[in-house]
């Protein structure tokens, strides 16, 4: 380990410990010192780059994770549960199980933004991600702790759909299939006798209509309109 200060990397070496890796393992120092370096520290040396590798590897982990662990799933339901487990909401979650934002470095201002802290943790730990997965290239050092989250988190939903993304589960289920984002179009609909403010969405691919929803909200309405669209899509592949 070349760090400048003793205190550093002691903190590091707790990190690892408490993911359960063993004392002596193959990590760049430096890279995961980078990764716990928020951009507000340093605007030259931060986690950005190993934030945008750490999103590759978090979603390759899941998708082996997935391959292993539940091999006659179809490929729509592997997308919906991956789109929730690399959600930003799951991985901050995952990082606060760590007490990563300790190790975090960052300056008072970010310290103090309470409202960006769940995209400032997910942003984190997919650097840390990035940081072990480059330190090896392989997944030997992500997936004997990360999957131990994957595990308990998947059962969760697949028992429980609706707790899924269904946006981003649709919008990875395109991607795949037709290198092609979902279109929503939201309109308002006219309160009747009172009622409360209602919106419809309609989700549409490749100019094709695919689903149709309500809500209460703009995206409560593209939420119901993408349930409807990845699940008849789904079905679809199911039988092809």
């Amino acid at each position: 380990m070349n760090l400048t200060y003793p205190r550093r990397q002691k903190q590091l070496q707790s990190l690892l410990q408490k993911l359960g890796l063993p004392e002596k393992v193959p990590v760049q120092w430096h890279l995961l010192d980078l990764a716990l370096t928020h951009p507000t520290f340093s605007a030259e040396a931060n986690y950005e780059q190993l934030e945008f590798v750490g999103d590759a590897v978090v979603r390759l982990a899941a998708a082996e994770f997935l391959w292993e662990t539940y091999p006659d799933c179809s490929v729509g339901e592997f997308s919906g549960i991956r789109a929730e487990l690399v959600s930003d909401r799951i991985l901050a979650q995952i990082a606060d199980s760590y007490g990563l934002e300790a190790y975090l470095l960052l300056d008072r201002s970010a310290a103090g933004d309470i409202a960006g802290r769940e995209t400032r943790l997910a942003d984190a730990l997919e650097a840390v991600l990035g940081a072990l997965y480059l330190s090896t290239h392989t997944l030997e050092l992500v997936l004997p702790w990360l999957a131990t989250h994957f595990k308990q988190l998947a059962a969760e939903i697949r028992s429980d759909p609706a707790r899924r993304n269904y946006k981003a589960a649709l919008q990875e289920l395109t991607q795949s299939a037709y290198k092609v984002l979902p279109e929503y179009e939201v309109k308002e609909m006219k309160p009747i006798r009172g009622n409360l403010q209602m919106f419809t969405a309609v989700v549409k691919v490749l100019g094709q209509t695919w689903g149709t929803g309500k809500g209460g909200s703009k995206k409560a309405a593209e939420q119901a309109a993408a349930k409807v669209a990845f699940e008849q899509s789904k079905v679809k592949m199911s039988n092809e």
